[in-house]
C-alpha cells in the first residue's frame, strides 16, 4: 500500500478539509468516486466495485478521478492489484468529515469564512437578507468610468482575442505598470487600484478567460478545480469582475452575487461585480486598440 500522506489531522483539522474540497471541487464524478470508497465500514474498494456504485460512464473515469484524490491524499491506492484490479483505501479522517466536506462544496460563500491556518477568520458574519445588512451592486461596462470609450461603439464585429492580450489592453486602459503571471493557484488574472466607478478609484479583481476556453463560461471552467470566482473574492477589492470572449452563463453572475454578499457583510462595504462577455470585449479593443 502506498505509505498515507504524513498530515496532523488534530492540529491541522479545518485545513485537511478544505484540502479535500478543493480537490473535489466542483467536479460531480470526483465526488461521486469519493462518496463510494467512503461507503460502508469496507476500507479497501477496487475501481471494479466503485464503478458498480456510482453513475459515471466508463470504469476509465473512475480511475482517472480516483488519480485524483490519491494526488491530492485524499484517499490511498493499494501498491498490489486485487486480482487484477486497482485498488484504493479510505482514509478514516476524510469520511468522518464527508459531510462537512460536501456542504462546503455546495456552499461556495461558506467557504470564504471556513477558518484555516491560511486564511484565518476571528468571526461567523451572518447575512440578513431580510434587512439587507450587505450593499452590493452589480455593474456592466457601461459603469465603468475607466471603459467611457465604449459609448461611442454602436456596431461591433466580434473578435477572439488570446487571454494575454486582453490582459495587456486592460492594462493599457488602466495605465497599470505591474506584473502579473499566470499559473494554476492564482487569485485574479489582474488586480488594480486604477479602476474608476462613478469618478472615484477603486481597487478590481478581474477574472480573465481567453479564446482557449470553449462554450459558454460556466463556474467549473473557472480554475482547475472549479474555484476561480472564489480565489478572486481573497483580493482586498472592492470591485470583481469577470471577462470572457464568449457567452457568460447566468451561474456566473450568481456566484459573483453570493461572494459580493458574503464580502460586503463581512467588510460593511459596498461591493461591486460584474461580467464583460465577448461582445462587450470586442468594444473594447475597437475603442482603444
Amino acid at each position: 500500500m502506498n505509505p498515507l500522506p504524513v498530515s496532523d489531522f488534530g492540529s491541522n483539522r479545518n485545513d485537511n478539509i478544505m484540502n479535500a474540497v478543493e480537490s473535489i471541487g466542483k467536479s460531480k464524478d470526483r465526488l461521486q468516486v469519493f462518496q463510494a470508497i467512503c461507503k460502508g465500514k469496507q476500507k479497501i474498494k477496487t475501481a471494479s466495485w466503485i464503478f458498480q456504485n456510482v453513475h459515471l460512464k466508463t470504469k476509465k473515469r473512475v480511475l482517472e478521478e480516483a488519480k485524483n484524490l490519491v494526488h491530492d491524499g485524499v484517499i490511498s491506492q493499494l501498491d498490489e492489484k486485487i486480482d487484477g484490479d486497482t485498488a484504493y483505501q479510505k482514509i478514516n479522517f476524510y469520511c468522518k468529515n464527508r459531510n462537512k466536506i460536501i456542504r462546503l462544496i455546495k456552499n461556495p460563500v461558506e467557504q470564504t469564512s471556513y477558518p484555516t491556518k491560511t486564511n484565518p477568520k476571528t468571526r461567523t458574519i451572518i447575512v440578513d437578507r431580510k434587512n439587507r445588512f450587505f450593499n452590493i451592486r452589480e455593474i456592466s461596462i457601461d459603469d465603468i468610468g475607466s471603459f467611457a470609450r465604449i459609448k461611442k461603439i454602436h456596431k461591433v464585429k466580434l473578435i477572439n482575442p488570446y487571454e494575454k492580450d486582453v490582459k495587456q489592453l486592460l492594462k493599457k486602459i488602466l495605465d497599470e505598470d505591474g506584473k502579473f503571471s499566470d499559473w494554476g493557484g492564482e487569485t485574479d488574472d489582474l488586480f488594480t487600484t486604477r479602476l474608476k466607478i462613478n469618478g472615484k478609484r477603486v481597487h478590481a479583481s478581474l477574472g480573465l478567460k481567453g479564446k482557449a476556453t470553449r462554450g459558454p463560461l460556466t463556474p467549473k471552467k473557472m480554475g482547475k478545480n472549479g474555484d476561480q470566482i472564489q480565489r478572486l473574492f481573497r483580493n482586498p477589492a472592492q470591485t470583481f469582475i469577470v471577462q470572457f470572449n464568449g457567452e457568460i452563463d447566468s451561474s456566473i453572475i450568481e456566484q459573483l452575487k453570493e461572494f459580493s454578499i458574503a464580502k460586503s457583510a463581512k467588510e460593511n462595504r459596498i461591493i461591486y461585480f460584474g461580467i464583460i462577455d465577448g461582445k462587450d470585449t470586442s468594444k473594447l479593443f475597437l475603442a482603444y486598440s
